[in-house]
Order: C-alpha cells, then sequence, then structure tokens
C-alpha cells in the first residue's frame, strides 16, 4: 500500500489534514455505529417466536402441510385478478360424458387344464388378446399356488374390454404376483407385471372397529394421522351398505392400507373395506388411484367413483342455506350500468317473483354452520390466496391438479400454521365457519371452478374428470383391487 505523503493529492496545510482526519473518524463511528444497530436488531429479530411448519413423518399426528423453500407472506394481499373473474359456463371444458358404461367384475376362478382360456370364461371376447393372454402367460401359470385365479376384469362402452388383472393364488405374501393387461389405443396390448413384496415395503395394515370409524374419531385418530380421519370418515360413510342397517352393532371391522408417508410424500389410505371378522366376508370396499394431470380419488369395487362427494363436504353442516342460481338483490342503492344486466323481465321471471324484481348470480353453496365450525380442504392443493377479500371476507383458495380451484369464504379464521403458498393435503383443517364479508349470518360460501369457469357441482348433468372413470384408469383400478383387497375364494 503506498504512503499518503507519496500521494499526488496530499493535502499541504495543517489545519485542512486535522479536518480531513476528524472526518474519517466520525465516518468510521457513524458507520460502527450503523452496523452495531443492524446487528442488534438482527439478534431482536431472532428471538421473536418461529412457526415451525409440520412436515410428513411416520407419525400419526401429522399436519399434511408441506413448505416451499420460498414462501410470500401469510396474510398475502396482492390478488391475482384472475381468480376473482367471472366466466361463462358455457366455456367449461371439464363437462365430460366419461365412460358411463364403466364396470368391473371379480371373482376366482377355478383351476383347470384349459387356464389359458380365462379371458373367455370372464366375459372377454376380444379374440386377437385371447391369442395374445395364451402366448405370454405360459410362465405366469407355472408359478399358481391354490385351487382358483383370482381376477377382477374392467369394461366399458358397448362392452368393450379395458382391464384384465389376475394373480397368481388366493394367497398374499412375498411370492404374490399380479399381471395386468390393457389394450392399447394404437393397437396392441400392454402387460404390467407387480409384486406384493415390492408393495409391502410401505404399505400397512390396520383394523379398526366400524363403531369407532362411525362414531369416535377420537380412537381412530389414535391409529391414523389425523387428516386421514375426516377422509376415513368421509370414505366409509359412503360405502356403507344401505341394506345394512345394524351393521355398526355387530363386530364388524374396517381393514385399511394405509401409506404413513414421509417428508417427500403425503399418507395416504390405498384400500378400506368393511368386512365381518367371522367369516371374512366384505360388505363393501374401496381404492385410491393416483391420476397425474388430475387430483386422484376413490372407486369402488365395481368401479363407482366417490369423489363427488368429498368435493362438495367441506365441513360438517347443519343444511344447505342456498346453491348455485339467481337470488334476489336487497338493499336500496338504485341501478347503475353494472346492475342493469340483472334486472329480470316480468316475463322471464318465476311464478311469484315481482315484476322488475334485479337479480345477481350466486356461484357457490351456501353452508349453514355456527362460528368456529372447522373447514377442512376438499382436495391435495397449494395455497394461493389467504386473506381478506371484500364481499367474500376472510377468503382462502387452493388450486388443484387440472385447473381447478376451490374458495372457502366468510372465515372467522384460518389455522395459523397455513401461509401462502403452502401445499395442503385433502382433509387438513384450513379454517373455521365465520360470517365476514357480505354475509347475513354464519356459514361456509364454497365454490369448485373449472378453468375459472363457476361449477354446481350438485348438478347431476355436472360430470367432470374429477369424478369419473377415465379410459386409462381401469388397469390402476383392477391392479388395486387384487394388490390389496381381501382375495376372493372360490
Amino acid at each position: 500500500m503506498k504512503k499518503i505523503a507519496q500521494h499526488p493529492f496530499i493535502l499541504k496545510k495543517r489545519g485542512l489534514q486535522l479536518l480531513v482526519a476528524c472526518t474519517f473518524a466520525l465516518i468510521q463511528f457513524i458507520g460502527i455505529g450503523v452496523f452495531n444497530r443492524a446487528l442488534a436488531q438482527t439478534t431482536i429479530d431472532n428471538k421473536k417466536p418461529q412457526v415451525h411448519k409440520r412436515t410428513h413423518s411416520q407419525s400419526t399426528k401429522q399436519m399434511g402441510l408441506k413448505d416451499l423453500s420460498s414462501r410470500a407472506p401469510a396474510m398475502s394481499m396482492s390478488l391475482n385478478p384472475e381468480l376473482f373473474q367471472r366466466k361463462s359456463a358455457n366455456s367449461l371444458t371439464g363437462d365430460i360424458d366419461g365412460n358411463l358404461d364403466y364396470r368391473i367384475e371379480r371373482g376366482c376362478l377355478a383351476r383347470s387344464f384349459f387356464e389359458d382360456n380365462l379371458p373367455a370364461k370372464v366375459g372377454i371376447t376380444d379374440k386377437p388378446f385371447s391369442e395374445f393372454f395364451k402366448e405370454q402367460t405360459k410362465t405366469f401359470f407355472d408359478h399358481m399356488r391354490g385351487n382358483c385365479i383370482p381376477y377382477a376384469v374392467a369394461f366399458g362402452t358397448r362392452n368393450r374390454f379395458d382391464s384384465l388383472s389376475i394373480m397368481n393364488g388366493p394367497i398374499q405374501d412375498s411370492k404374490t404376483e399380479i399381471w395386468t393387461f390393457t389394450p392399447l389405443a394404437a393397437g396392441g396390448y400392454l402387460i404390467e407385471q407387480d409384486y406384493l413384496k415390492d408393495e409391502a415395503k410401505r404399505f400397512t395394515e390396520i383394523d379398526i372397529s366400524l363403531r369407532d370409524v362411525l362414531y369416535d374419531p377420537r380412537k381412530v385418530g389414535d391409529k391414523l394421522p389425523v387428516e386421514l380421519v375426516w377422509e376415513l370418515n368421509s370414505l366409509i360413510k359412503q360405502i356403507y351398505p344401505e341394506d345394512s342397517n345394524s351393521l355398526e352393532n355387530t363386530n364388524s371391522v374396517v381393514r385399511l392400507i394405509v401409506d404413513f408417508g414421509d417428508r417427500e410424500h403425503w399418507a395416504q389410505i390405498w384400500a378400506a373395506e368393511i368386512i365381518d371378522p367371522s367369516n371374512g366376508e366384505v360388505f363393501s370396499s374401496a381404492y385410491w388411484l393416483e391420476r397425474g394431470d388430475i387430483p386422484g380419488g376413490f372407486y369402488t369395487a365395481t368401479g363407482e367413483a366417490l369423489e363427488r362427494s368429498f368435493w362438495t363436504n367441506p365441513l360438517s353442516y347443519r343444511r344447505i342455506s342456498r346453491g348455485v342460481g339467481q337470488v334476489p338483490v336487497t338493499g336500496s342503492r338504485k341501478s347503475s350500468k353494472s346492475t342493469k344486466s340483472t334486472v329480470v323481465a316480468s316475463s322471464k321471471t318465476k311464478m311469484g317473483n315481482p315484476p322488475g324484481q334485479r337479480y345477481r348470480a350466486h356461484m357457490g353453496i351456501d353452508y349453514a354452520a355456527p362460528i368456529g365450525t372447522p373447514v377442512f380442504s376438499v382436495a391435495n392443493g397449494k395455497v394461493v390466496h389467504l386473506g381478506y377479500s371484500g364481499a367474500y371476507g376472510n377468503l382462502i383458495v387452493l388450486e388443484h391438479a387440472g385447473g381447478y380451484h376451490t374458495y372457502y369464504a366468510h372465515l372467522s379464521s384460518f389455522n395459523p400454521e397455513l401461509e401462502m403458498g403452502n401445499e395442503v393435503r385433502r382433509g387438513v383443517e384450513i379454517g373455521s365457519v365465520g360470517t365476514t364479508g357480505r354475509s347475513t349470518g354464519p356459514h361456509l360460501h364454497f365454490e369448485l371452478r373449472k378453468d375459472g369457469v363457476y361449477v354446481d357441482p350438485y348438478s347431476p348433468r355436472m360430470q367432470l374428470d374429477l369424478w369419473l372413470m377415465r379410459d386409462g384408469d381401469s388397469s390402476s383400478l383392477t391392479r388395486e383391487i387384487l394388490l390389496l383387497g381381501t382375495p376372493i375364494k372360490n
């Protein structure tokens, strides 16, 4: 480093030298003071209570929240305008017919010398497939055990063969094999081979009293993660046999196949069966299917979709006070250009409605319930809005795969662990019923939207891909039935 005396711009007058030295010292003093204050502030900030998010582990007390590495403030008021746009239902792309004729048949076919004729025996009339099956299963039948061949076969529109799964005997252990056959759209057939020894590493079998599942969630909570308790209760109520009104008064049990999850994936119920333990009879069952492009869903062993009920039950409510449709506009405000379009001519009003009455669209379902009633997420999703939003009051918006969003409005409070950007599992309590915003009483205003379009989930004409068996899902379902369900004996 050069000496100051050698610098070409050295000051020769002592008075000026002294002034420069004092100035330099003052700058150092101020800088140190600023640094010390910043350090002190950092120390204070570090003493603030930190909210630790619960993530998946082997514990049965998980919350079902996942954090992102970069998170926005918990109460972000920067609204995404697209979340609040009104779009015509005519543009709804999710309103599809689906495979309405889908059905599944299963059983355990008695073994014989003509085992390779199994497709014809279970009702498959596809001759090219029958020849393909004979050629490919020569080694499979060499590994057979027991006196029958468990199978599950799915048919679609016009009795079209959709998938066939077969198991090498009614015994479930490390030697269990399942082969699944699926016709390809481009021609030919796909074979998938699965082994129970591979699945057993992540699955746990649990038996819970049916009475406890229906009436005592605390006992169920001792065995399952908290978010699975709500899901299991909803699931069992749907598959509960209607012709067995006193079934809960027996010793019937709910057999579950559960993946308790970890930090990388959610805990999940993969199979649920209501069983009579005295004779092993299965009264009803349901299976979970993962679907990459849309949220997964539960289906019965006959192929009936159960998801519509999950997507329309975000809480335990007293009644539905208002549904999707037109509601009268109340108040003394005068009409403006923005409200003239809502005026209904007397010739078009319903019988009993006063002529000239103004209406507005009510695009959502109002569930009347006491303030503080827990509100649950209806499906896995990501928090894309959390905060106050005008007429909605306290609002949570969740984004789901496939272009779906769910809205939970008028809340009295939010789950304190919830933040913008969190990934939330179905069944997690996200808030509580309130009467914030434009609300005449305590209730939850719930909306389901597809690509920004309002959907009436209670309309029988609304057949969304969320709750239909689609082409390509068959192979997963027939496989799960044999792999995770109680084997049907001959």
